[in-house]
């Protein structure tokens, strides 16, 4: 089946399978790494993508759920300026150590930062709790969040 749909601000078609992963489609085909596989049952937020502007769990997502629609994944987000900025908090408050969950955190955050914004622990925690960290410890994402929210 033909699946036409926005990568990363950029239009693209493939021919697969309809019951196909977003996740595998997103590193296989376009060889975007940065979105990875943790579970592969949607409870760690390691895949996490924006889909028509809406984290979504990559792994849960079929090839067929997103013709005509638009994803944006870890790279895409990280060309923007407020992806940027993310980064750079990140990187200031040492929020990141083996890197395996941050792609799913970066898209996650930049969806609360750009949709809401507010610096505020409570709603920052719970829109970041759909992802798994167990290296770095959640005090210092939170940290990173509430600091773009404040420089945003």
């Amino acid at each position: 089946m033909k699946i036409s749909f926005k990568l990363n601000n950029k239009n693209v078609t493939i021919d697969t399978d309809p019951m196909r992963r977003l996740l595998d489609i997103i590193r296989e085909d376009f060889h975007l790494t940065g979105t990875k596989e943790g579970c592969g049952e949607g409870e760690c937020g390691a895949c996490t993508v924006l889909l028509d502007g809406k984290p979504v769990t990559s792994c849960l997502v079929n090839a067929v759920h997103i013709d005509g629609k638009e994803v944006m994944t870890s790279e895409g987000i990280a060309q923007e300026p407020l992806g940027k900025l993310l980064i750079d908090c990140f990187d200031e408050t040492n929020a990141v150590q083996c890197g395996f969950c941050f792609p799913g955190f970066l898209v996650t955050s930049y969806h609360y930062v750009k949709t809401d914004g507010e610096k505020n622990l409570d709603k920052i925690k719970k829109a970041l709790s759909g992802n798994i960290c167990r290296c770095t410890g959640y005090q210092k994402i939170f940290e990173s969040v509430m600091m773009a929210c404040e420089r945003n």
